[in-house]
């Protein structure tokens, strides 16, 4: 197997881990918190949950962004994202960034505070907010993933 396809695997099984952790949380554990007693009690366990899949996806966002930034350099296909027919390359790497700032910036240094005195005083709101952030990126993510798989597989915007 050369390296190209490798990077391919890499890239789709990273991609398969990160958004289907993602789906997970969004389309079955936050669901699940909702019917929770307590605001403490959500906290506690999403503070369990988070703790568990954090990592992976910190790892998994990082395999994507390094294989697909090997594979564009490789085909030399920086032009691409000067071309609307290619907009699904576009849709991936700001789907990229915005976890990425995500994982690595927001939710270690902001977010992470913030739920803490926050959920305590409006925790409703909060919670929310969460709900709400989580169909948003998974709904872009989707839309990313579909639009990738469309587009390189030929199916792609015609510039007429």
């Amino acid at each position: 197997m050369d390296e190209f396809a490798f990077a391919r695997v890499l890239h789709v099984l990273g991609v398969v881990l990160w958004i289907g952790g993602v789906a997970m949380v969004t389309t079955v554990l936050i669901p699940a918190m909702a019917q929770m007693r307590s605001a403490a009690e959500r906290t506690e366990f999403f503070s369990r949950v988070e703790s568990r899949f954090a990592p992976q996806a910190r790892f998994t966002t990082l395999l994507v962004g390094l294989s697909g930034f090997y594979m564009v350099h490789i085909l030399n296909a920086w032009s691409r994202f000067a071309e609307l027919r290619f907009w699904w390359m576009h849709a991936m790497v700001l789907v990229w960034l915005m976890f990425t700032l995500m994982l690595f910036v927001v939710e270690p240094f902001v977010l992470r505070r913030q739920i803490k005195s926050t959920s305590e005083h409006d925790s409703e709101k909060t919670f929310a907010r969460m709900r709400r952030m989580h169909w948003v990126m998974l709904s872009l993510s989707l839309i990313a993933v579909a639009g990738a798989v469309a587009g390189s597989h030929g199916w792609m915007l015609r510039e007429d």
